[in-house]
């Protein structure tokens, strides 16, 4: 894993994909000023400069199949996590598919795109800003938080960065090597999904508007969010922006 980092980026994972033909597997760019962030779909991220982590890094998993893609989310988001919750304490879930919430509220986004050759993976670009040392948040984003506003402290972001780049790479190159970490991999991220703990939650179907009750039943190896909609019991199947969480 090989560390480099620029005063500021546009986007640290545009800077990737720009040089992605020469870089090795695990190189990792970060900055503490990242102008243009992207987040989901073309939203921005807001990062005030120097108080959180703003990184991307190549992985090459010569051979992953594409259609096994979501696991590699998975991983990243559980690799996130568990580096968090060492470091501040601050417990964590995942709000599918891949957003790292405390509580109610939003610590990091993740955004992974993949370079494909035919039915294979490429490489993945893994870009990710975690709010750590922000108290003060100016977008229109509904519910930013850090960890510094959860405990009170300021921390060192370095150690923090390194420990999740490290951990993202070890993850993905365990779950290209090891058939049955998959499974493990999978379980773990289902026990650590937001709001998925049996209860009805409010839903909103994106297609048409209509708002439901419903319990998370599963998550599908492709990605997709299965609903139980209470009281009925029917299920419904979702791709990413195709239901909203109310």
């Amino acid at each position: 894993m090989e560390i480099h980092s620029f005063p500021t980026l546009p986007s640290t994972s545009t800077y990737i994909a720009d040089n992605a033909a020469s870089l090795p597997s695990g190189y990792v760019v970060e900055t503490p000023c990242q102008t243009a962030g992207r987040g989901q779909r073309g939203n921005s991220w807001e990062s005030e400069p120097g108080k959180n982590i703003t990184f991307s890094m190549i992985m090459r998993m010569p051979g992953f199949a594409a259609r096994r893609q979501f696991r590699i989310s998975e991983a990243v988001s559980l690799a996130i996590i568990e580096t968090v919750v060492r470091h501040t304490g601050v417990a964590c879930s995942v709000k599918w598919p891949n957003d790292i919430y405390a509580g109610d509220r939003k610590l990091c986004g993740i955004l992974i795109s993949h370079s494909l050759a035919g039915d294979t993976i490429s490489y993945s670009i893994i870009g990710a800003g975690i709010n750590i040392n922000q108290t003060c948040f100016l977008s229109y984003a509904p519910n930013p938080v850090s960890a510094a506003i959860l405990t009170g402290r300021e921390y060192d972001v370095g150690p923090i960065l390194r420990d999740t780049a490290a951990a993202i790479e070890a993850s993905l190159c365990r779950l290209a090597s090891d058939p049955g970490y998959e499974q493990q991999v999978h379980e773990r991220y289902m026990d650590c999904l937001w709001r998925a703990d049996g209860t009805p939650h409010p839903f909103q179907d994106a297609a048409d508007g209509t708002e439901f009750l419903a319990t998370v039943y599963a998550v599908e190896p492709l990605g997709h969010l299965v609903l139980r909609q209470h009281p009925c019991g029917t299920l419904r199947r979702y791709a990413f922006k195709e239901v909203v969480w109310l």
